[in-house]
């Protein structure tokens, strides 16, 4: 099964797809990340690259994501690809990952390019306040990503905010289950690792 977890940047959607995979367990599942997927900016300078708007579309190699996806869905490896956002580089080292049960793909564009939105079974919007939504990016940015204060705050007014209204929001109507509040909403999580341990289980038996 295919699971595709959608929504703004700072909604939730890392720790949804966390909480899932601990319900199922790694043996039964695994997370692949948009974020991974951003395309190799490293024959520009730096200062071009900080430039370069990473909340468009453009900016993430869809083609081969999708390669993995359904390499995966037909139970092939695949060799993830692993990316610096402090260089803001795609590095060369990858990881080998082994197909299981549930694949939960996660990202602010997922549902933005339909051959990638065809090839899930189930998608999920995560819906959170703006404003929350502003502060778990920015210490993530700050903390994780080497980022400054000025630099994130410019950055969300100049890409990230109009990127957001522009393709992430309209991803909603492709959601078949809206998720308000994310991982926090354990009536949510609670339902969603039942359907998903019941898929997983009929898919170890060779059902569909």
């Amino acid at each position: 099964m295919i699971l595709g977890i959608c929504g703004g940047t700072g909604s939730g959607k890392t720790t949804v797809a966390a909480r899932l995979i601990e319900a199922l367990g790694p043996a039964q599942s695994l997370l692949l990340a948009q974020d991974y997927y951003y395309k190799d900016s490293s024959h520009l300078p730096f200062e071009e690259r900080t430039r370069q708007n990473f909340d468009h579309p453009d900016a993430v190699d869809f083609e081969l994501l999708i390669q993995h996806v359904d390499a995966l869905r037909h139970q092939q490896p695949v060799q993830q690809p692993s990316y610096d956002f402090s260089a803001r580089v795609r590095r060369t080292e990858t990881k080998r990952v082994d197909p299981r049960a549930v694949v939960i793909v996660e990202g602010i564009l997922i549902f933005q390019n339909a051959s990638l939105r065809e090839l899930f079974d189930l998608k999920l919007y995560v819906d959170t306040d703006a404003d929350v939504r502003f502060i778990r990016r920015l210490r993530r940015d700050v903390r994780e990503r080497g980022r400054s204060l000025d630099s994130v705050v410019e950055q969300y007014l100049e890409t990230v905010r109009p990127m957001h209204q522009q393709f992430v929001e309209p991803g909603r109507r492709h959601a078949d289950i809206v998720i308000p509040e994310g991982g926090k909403n354990d009536a949510a999580m609670e339902l969603l690792a039942q359907l998903l341990a019941t898929r997983a289980r009929r898919c170890e038996q060779g059902l569909s």
